[in-house]
């Protein structure tokens, strides 16, 4: 989250995601053990509604973070087969997603297809590098830790560039 109190996500509806957290599990046959965290995309109500939008829209296969957001956090990287749930600027759960490939990746390496993937601005490696650079000095300047792409070049530091897929709610069919 920003340190801006105007730009402030509100805290997820955790009840609301256990719920749909049940409803999934039930429908798909989970067993109890399986986890999921809760979350949003972006730092502001704005770009966390767009971005799940393009989510919704079926554009967004992918994100991008920073390893060093998950260890301030005291969060575990995201791994193959793990589930999250996003919410929209309300903290309401909106989707469930599952991770199915995480890379560890110096900025520099990313390549096109994860800027596809990732489904925003023109979808080019371009607009990819330079909307993620202004939007990792922004966030990591706010939280007190300057940034640069080569930054991410050392260990604790790298791009999470983390693929998933939409499980839940599952896609309508006409």
């Amino acid at each position: 989250m920003t340190s801006h109190l105007e730009n402030a996500l509100p805290e997820p509806d955790t009840l609301a995601a256990a719920l749909m957290w049940d409803d999934y599990r039930a429908a798909v046959g989970l067993d109890g053990s399986a986890d999921y965290e809760v979350d949003y995309f972006g730092d502001s109500p704005a770009l966390c509604d767009a971005l799940l939008a393009e989510v919704t829209a079926g554009d967004k296969r992918a994100t991008a973070s920073l390893e060093n957001e998950y260890a301030a956090a005291g969060e575990a990287l995201p791994q193959a087969g793990s589930h999250w749930i996003a919410c929209d600027s309300t903290g309401t759960p909106r989707i469930i997603l599952r991770t199915s490939d995480v890379q560890l990746l110096a900025f520099d390496e990313v390549d096109e297809s994860f800027a596809y993937a990732e489904g925003e601005d023109d979808r080019t490696l371009a607009s990819w590098r330079r909307e993620h650079e202004r939007y990792w000095r922004r966030t990591e300047w706010n939280a007190g830790r300057p940034w640069t792409p080569e930054t991410t070049m050392q260990p604790g530091h790298r791009v999470v560039c983390e693929r998933f897929e939409v499980v839940w709610p599952r896609a309508r069919t006409v």
